[in-house]
């Protein structure tokens, strides 16, 4: 009786493990389509409402949900209760809240080099950059369309299937 209660322990902790292994195959599309919609609004803010960048980043961090509302609430505060520029505030936002999220080193470059120019130009130059932004998530986000076809299922799986091989070694 011990052992089927240690079988059926070792099965769910090993199967457990491997969804949360494949979590991140399966959150990191789902953030990039977040993040692409979160810079369509921005794109939108700025073109057509004239928001300021404070203002468009809180209305968006109101919209989204975590990791990526943490971010734009962030970016905003720093923006309004320091003297920081919006490459630092950007920046700092992102490598604060970058840990918590299943995007890779990529989207990292991608949104930093974003940063960068977000805020130095006029509003065409502005939309500009942020299509190109766009672009290169999308291309990222295929490639992680592809990944989790790829691996999810595999990882799920080899989940279960260590928990039976302890299981058989074991006993």
């Amino acid at each position: 009786m011990i052992k089927l209660i240690g079988a059926i322990i070792i099965i769910v902790a090993t199967t457990w493990t491997g969804f949360e292994a494949a979590r991140n195959f399966s959150d990191r599309p789902k953030q990039l389509r977040a993040l692409r919609s979160a810079l369509q609004s921005l794109e939108a803010e700025i073109m057509y409402s004239h928001t300021p960048l404070h203002e468009a980043a809180r209305r968006l961090a109101d919209q989204l949900t975590n990791p990526l509302s943490k971010f734009f609430e962030t970016f905003a505060s720093r923006l309004t209760k320091t003297e920081t520029t919006v490459k630092d505030a950007w920046e700092t936002s992102l490598q604060e809240i970058w840990k918590l999220t299943a995007l890779k080193q990529g989207e990292f470059e991608i949104m930093k080099q974003f940063g960068e120019t977000l805020g130095r130009h006029d509003r065409i130059s502005q939309q500009k950059h942020i299509l190109l932004t766009l672009s290169h998530l999308e291309r990222e986000e295929a490639d992680a369309v592809d990944r989790q076809a790829k691996y999810e299922k595999m990882l799920k799986s080899l989940g279960f299937l260590s928990g039976l091989l302890l299981i058989i070694l074991l006993f």
